[in-house]
């Protein structure tokens, strides 16, 4: 893809590569794991969205009215987030959802493909939009000791996880106020995926997805990542715990309960 004459285009495509370079630095990328999608039609309608496909259309396994019409950047399929890193424009999709929202097209010079997870990222847009919520930004990926927690059936309650995270480190109960959701595991790139990814985002900060990765939102790229990033620390730190052969205590229900007054939570 050559990059378009227009400044608030270039400088999304510089986030989603300063991302991707976090995701493969973190270990959280192998080969072609995890995708980026930002939403970007109110940044580039004249420069994008009324220019011609170059390639498409594709038809989606659901409509997404909300976003018809739409312009986003999406990671490629296939493509590594460390060359997402080093080469976004060559790595990194643009496309236009149809008027009708069932189908899109691609727009760029060079046509690449979106991921094959796209089906859940545009599903979560068009929730996103349709529910009148700011988050511009999807960010999915493979947090290794987060996936590895989800191996263990006694961490899958409900918001079993959650405490045990937020217990590990006052700053995970004050920057992911409303924890993480857990949805069983699941055919990856499926719509069923999709969904149950939506029904928890108005609940959660980040949905998990079960033996697989993370899913995140955020008005931008830097939001969605940070909250993965957060809540992986704890599980770290957990980890690191088990590793020197004691079981953490973490902070008392009380503990947490006087963060939540204090700062608001």
């Amino acid at each position: 893809m050559k990059l378009i004459d227009n400044e608030s285009l270039d400088r999304q495509i510089g986030v989603v590569a300063e991302v991707a370079g976090y995701l493969w630095e973190r270990g959280w990328a192998e080969r072609n794991g995890g995708n980026i999608s930002v939403n970007v039609t109110g940044l580039c309608a004249d420069a994008v969205c009324e220019l011609p496909a170059l390639d498409g259309p594709y038809p989606l396994p659901k409509p997404v009215p909300h976003i018809a019409g739409g312009c986003f950047l999406v990671t490629g399929t296939g493509r590594r987030m460390r060359y997402v890193a080093s080469q976004p424009l060559a790595n990194v999709a643009l496309i236009r959802v149809a008027a009708d929202g069932a189908s899109y097209e691609i727009v760029a010079d060079e046509p690449v493909r979106p991921t094959s997870e796209l089906p859940a990222h545009l599903s979560v847009h068009d929730y996103l939009i349709g529910a009148g919520r700011p988050e511009r930004a999807v960010v999915h990926t493979h947090p290794i000791e987060l996936v590895a927690m989800t191996h263990n059936p006694e961490f899958l309650g409900k918001d079993v996880l959650t405490r045990l995270l937020w217990s590990m480190i006052p700053e995970t109960r004050a920057f992911c106020p409303k924890g993480l959701g857990i949805v069983p595991y699941t055919l990856p790139g499926s719509q069923e995926l999709a969904d149950r990814t939506i029904a928890l985002l108005d609940d959660y900060d980040v949905v998990m997805w079960t033996k697989h990765g993370a899913l995140a939102i955020g008005t931008d790229l830097i939001e969605a990542f940070d909250q993965i990033d957060v809540l992986s620390k704890s599980a770290k730190i957990y980890e690191s715990a088990r590793s020197m052969g004691f079981v953490p205590t973490g902070m008392s229900d009380a503990e947490m309960q006087e963060l939540k007054e204090v700062f608001g939570l």
